[in-house]
């Protein structure tokens, strides 16, 4: 008997929701968790920065409407950007949907129409009207005036009870819909109407400031999406053609005018003229670029007219990979982030207790029950965890958006509290400490006769067949010493030999085979380990030109050198700067390097608060990054030292914005400079003391008007409003986080 296999089963559409009035990181995080509990619901992610859901639907389990009804009962104005059924086609990573104006909402939706356009905005209007004229009637017709007050409670309290319920049915009992919800309806039934219409009326007021604050947040990372323009010049057979930029492929040739921007990733292939890179570098010095030269899309063409060669499309240039990798950091939540929610998720039940044993623990030993079910009602307002929740998300968020606009992209909280405590930053030499553009000084084949052959005494001149040979074992490495020695024969037009098995040697070298031959390219050191005694006769020749802080790589076989080649790399003119930076704010500085003690104790003279530890062999930069006082900080180039960049507690890569520099670290520094490692501390730690503030914030003023709550001092208004002033100061101080510019001398 044989047995059919099963058919598969289709796989879930995924859908991508646009939805409007998530303004807080609690927001996103509620919807998605409660979205996930929906059954059919998989792969939920969320996005502050677009305000959109991405999920996996089986609407076998769940339809459609039945999500889009939750969310909308939750608050959220859910709109489908793509999937099956989709009014458009799926946004690129650089699109940024207007906000438009939605009817029928009373969540938070003012984040970028005019906060009176915005649902919130008219209902704050509508029962902050009401309630003035309620107050005013009640100056002459106080039992007419009630109605007033309970007409704005019911008004402004609906929204707030139908998110409670829903909240509930999906799993969070104690939502703060539902604390201020029973505060209330208990203030209508111990007849203080005014004052429940106060609380949801204050209430209300806090959520549009919230959204109007997330607005704020969003409009650094917006403005960076907004920076690659809409429409490019591209070049046909019958001409210039306008077309979107987003439908450039690679391959195609776009022209780029003085005073615009790039359209996309590209390559020069005619013209010259200063671009200015601050979209991705955050350096605004425009720097020249001519035929051959890398460009980013969204950069400014300052003063000349580039044909420009697409190698990227719109959905995957250097931008719209910054701007994924800081939507992935908003989701790398940090560990006091997660320790803040733990706690509200144990102190918001803990107050709701504390709440019932005040209103009715008295009363039932026979005191008077109105007064202690007031001093309940208020004591539910104070449980209300907006601020604590909202203290180290948004000090997070504005922190990462401050570091992206000046070319720090950090993925994630977690490094950023790390880099708040670095006690020591270790640093590559090559493309790190110097400028990263080695070039190649001299190539002296081994044995007795070699030396300098110009009669002045100068470089000598290549061995044409020897530097031939090192330039096809190079081509298998990308690190900047490799690339050297292939400019060099390219420069030379010298003819290189085919080879096979071509691979490099993370922190070593490259080796290939010719002929049968094995070559290799190696580091000094680890060419004296592979030849031992066979080294011996070029040692004073290999410590000659170390002396003269060059690096020096070996070009042999297995068992015999047969070239020197020695390279000038100078330092990059900020490394000096970067460590006094580095050093007044405490951190120490170390070199791990690869290269022979005296290449760099050479290229260190100019570096007298550095140590330096040399020829290093992989598994030894480990080591020694282990034993450093941490946390420590590991910054590399991100392509040679992927090992030690993970080992190290926060991984910086120097690659201005290529692949490997945003893929492989924890941190990037997109622009040129090194002072941007410094520049990262001194923005983690301002980050973290904003979040220290938000939390004493947060719990000062809850811990101030618990005291006055059970003094009888504080009533239910005055309780709502300690939570949204707190809500308002923690939001306000974490935008200052925008503003931010590093401290120099």
């Amino acid at each position: 008997m044989t047995t059919r296999p099963l058919p598969e089963l289709p796989a879930a559409p995924v859908l991508t929701y646009r939805v409007e009035g998530m303004d807080c990181a609690h927001c996103v995080q509620k919807v998605e968790r409660l979205v996930g509990t929906l059954p059919g619901t998989a792969a939920v992610s969320t996005s502050f920065t677009r305000q959109t859901l991405r999920l996996e639907l089986d609407e076998a389990l769940t339809p459609r409407q039945t999500l889009e009804r939750h969310l909308r009962a939750l608050g959220y104005v859910p709109a489908l950007q793509s999937g099956p059924g989709a009014a458009k086609p799926p946004a690129t990573p650089l699109d940024t949907p207007p906000h438009e104006p939605q009817a029928g909402t009373a969540r938070h939706a003012a984040g970028a129409t005019a906060w009176y356009r915005s649902a919130q905005g008219r209902l704050v209007l509508l029962s902050g009207t009401l309630l003035a004229a309620a107050w005013l009637l009640s100056l002459a017709a106080p039992q007419a005036a009630e109605l007033g007050f309970v007409a704005v409670t019911l008004l402004a309290g609906a929204p707030l009870a139908r998110r409670a319920v829903i909240s509930a049915r999906l799993g969070e009992v104690f939502s703060i819909n539902l604390l201020v919800t029973l505060a209330a309806l208990g203030a209508l039934l111990i007849g203080e109407a005014a004052e429940g219409a106060a609380v949801v009326f204050l209430f209300a007021v806090g959520e549009l400031l919230e959204g109007v604050a997330a607005g704020r947040a969003r409009s650094g990372v917006q403005a960076l999406a907004a920076l690659t323009p809409s429409t490019a010049q591209l070049l046909t057979p019958q001409g210039v053609q306008e077309v979107p930029a987003a439908s450039l492929r690679p391959g195609q040739r776009v022209l780029v005018t003085p005073g615009t921007r790039v359209p996309a990733d590209g390559v020069i292939e005619e013209g010259v003229s200063g671009l200015d890179d601050s979209a991705v570098t955050g350096e605004s010095v425009p720097v020249r670029r001519a035929a051959g030269d890398e460009v980013f899309g969204g950069s400014v063409s300052t003063d000349g007219t580039l044909t420009v060669r697409v190698t990227r499309e719109a959905n995957d240039t250097t931008l719209a990979r910054i701007l994924h990798l800081i939507e992935q950091a908003e989701e790398s939540r940090a560990p006091t982030a997660r320790f803040i929610d733990r706690f509200s998720r144990v102190y918001t039940p803990g107050v709701v207790l504390v709440s019932a044993l005040v209103a009715f623990g008295p009363p039932l030993l026979g005191e008077p029950l109105s007064p202690w079910l007031y001093k309940g009602l208020s004591l539910l307002l104070i449980g209300c965890p907006c601020a604590l929740v909202l203290s180290v998300p948004a000090a997070v968020t504005s922190g990462l958006s401050a570091g992206a606009r000046r070319g720090l992209l950090i993925k994630g909280g977690a490094a950023l509290e790390t880099l708040a405590r670095v006690r020591t930053v270790a640093f590559d030499k090559t493309g790190t400490l110097t400028a990263g553009h080695p070039r190649l000084s001299e190539c002296l084949p081994a044995g007795p006769d070699c030396g300098p052959t110009n009669p002045d005494g100068g470089h000598a001149d290549p061995d044409r067949v020897t530097l031939g040979l090192a330039a096809a074992v190079a081509g298998a490495s990308s690190h900047p010493l490799s690339r050297a020695v292939t400019d060099a024969a390219r420069a030379r037009g010298l003819s290189v030999p085919a080879v096979t098995d071509a691979h490099a040697r993370p922190g070593e070298g490259a080796s290939a085979t010719l002929n049968g031959r094995a070559l290799h390219l190696s580091s000094a050191p680890s060419a004296a380990g592979r030849l031992g005694g066979a080294m011996t006769a070029e040692l004073g020749k290999l410590e000659a030109l170390e002396a003269r802080g060059l690096s020096v790589s070996v070009l042999h076989d297995d068992h015999a050198p047969l070239a020197l080649l020695a390279f000038q790399d100078d330092l990059r003119p900020d490394a000096a700067p970067a460590l006094a930076d580095l050093r007044r704010l405490g951190v120490g500085a170390v070199m791990l390097t690869g290269d022979h003690e005296r290449a760099a104790q050479a290229a260190a003279r100019d570096l007298p608060t550095i140590d330096v530890h040399a020829s290093l062999r992989p598994g030894e930069k480990l080591r020694h990054l282990e034993a450093l006082p941490g946390p420590v900080v590991m910054v590399g180039d991100g392509i040679n030292d992927a090992p030690a960049l993970a080992r190290a507690d926060v991984g910086i890569a120097m690659g201005g914005g290529t692949d490997v520099a945003l893929d492989t670290a924890d941190a990037a520094l997109l622009g040129s400079s090194l002072r941007g490692v410094p520049d990262m501390v001194q923005l983690a730690r301002a980050t973290m003391r904003n979040i220290h503030w938000n939390i004493a914030l947060a719990l000062g003023l809850k811990g101030l008007f618990l005291i006055t709550t059970l003094t009888g001092a504080t009533t239910l208004w005055m309780a709502v409003l300690a939570d949204t002033g707190a809500t308002a100061l923690v939001t306000a101080n974490a935008l200052r986080l925008l503003r931010w510019t590093p401290e120099r001398p």
